[in-house]
């Protein structure tokens, strides 16, 4: 049995469903004509729970679900990292992370804030980092998908890296967060793609950014920088880090990466990645990946396997030994967020 009495699940990736108006009401005057517009307050989502918008429902719907934490992204939230007004972004998200900070601290069951953190301006984005820091959010989070000429290549996240590392605030990249397969939505032309974008496009982006803070050197500079890879899943990832380190090796004298050990070595000492319906991923956690991976249930979202989490954790986890499944829906987390539960 995976879960009993004892047993608690803390959800690494779980969301909040913000006011539709959010932005409109609380923006800076003089920018609210530009707000993000979501539709009118009250209309029906189909995301749409009580505990996502009120935080003295969430431990209600978390009881439901036997989870005992969770770790809160936003919705439409993940939207705004499209934006290219970089004045806009930090103000949006500044709202969106003054929101968040109230509804955990009026929560009756722990839940923990990932705040938004625009990256065109390297030295606003530190100051909403200590900002986010000073308010006890237990990290933050950046676009996954930079736009053309802010490469995670490039040295200009060099200044975020050091701020997150000293502070020891993890930095999460999220799917559909910047200029990716779901920025513009009226651009796919079929339902075909529609399914390519669904798997294999998702994929591929989650996966280049892994391999760009790897081999960037970015790991090797930053040596205590932790990276949280969310919803992507991790049945792919260690076919890739066996592809990478094999490739390193082979080409080690020819390729001149700015890396001094294998790929895989960064990953295990900096990385982690969630996952919440992942079959084959659960069935690869017998030898790999116990001290990086992160369960989550995507709560309120329609991908979500609330309220039945207990049982999909049976049906994925249920092979593995009980001190690996505690690693994986409880121990890895509180240790990476620095939030451990009685």
């Amino acid at each position: 049995m995976v879960v009993n009495e004892r047993t608690l699940l803390i959800s690494a990736d779980s969301h909040v469903s913000e006011p539709t108006d959010l932005w409109e009401e609380r923006l800076p005057l003089a920018l609210r004509d530009r707000a993000p517009h979501f539709g009118p307050r009250g209309q029906k989502r189909r995301f749409d729970h009580p505990g996502g918008m009120d935080p003295a429902e969430r431990a209600n719907e978390m009881a439901a679900d036997g989870v005992s934490a969770e770790v809160l992204y936003p919705t439409y939230g993940l939207g705004l990292y499209k934006m290219t007004d970089a004045v806009l972004q930090e103000a949006s998200f500044r709202v969106y992370n003054e929101w968040i900070r109230d509804y955990c601290r009026d929560a009756t069951a722990p839940v923990y804030p990932i705040g938004l953190i625009s990256t065109y301006d390297i030295d606003n984005a530190i100051k909403e980092l200590e900002w986010c820091h000073h308010e006890g959010f237990p990290g933050a989070m950046v676009w996954q998908v930079p736009p053309e000429g802010l490469s995670f290549l490039s040295n200009h996240y060099d200044p975020l890296w050091d701020a997150a590392q000293q502070l020891e605030m993890p930095i999460s990249v999220h799917i559909l967060t910047g200029f990716n397969y779901s920025a513009d939505r009226s651009l796919v032309p079929n339902d075909i793609e529609a399914s390519r974008n669904s798997v294999n496009t998702k994929t591929a982006e989650v996966a280049n950014t892994v391999f760009d803070f790897i081999f960037s050197g970015t790991l090797e500079r930053f040596p205590r920088l932790k990276f949280v890879i969310v919803e992507g899943e991790i049945g792919w990832l260690p076919f890739s880090l066996q592809q990478w380190d094999y490739y390193y090796d082979r080409f080690r004298d020819s390729r001149k990466l700015p890396i001094s050990q294998k790929p895989s070595d960064y990953f295990y000492r900096q990385m982690y990645a969630t996952f919440f319906n992942d079959p084959v991923g659960g069935q690869l956690l017998s030898t790999w990946g116990q001290d990086n991976c992160l369960w989550s249930n995507d709560y309120p979202h329609g991908n979500s396997q609330w309220p039945n989490s207990v049982e999909m954790l049976e049906r994925n986890l249920g092979h593995l030994p009980p001190d690996v499944i505690r690693k994986l829906v409880q121990d890895n987390v509180a240790k990476l967020y620095g939030r451990p539960l009685a």
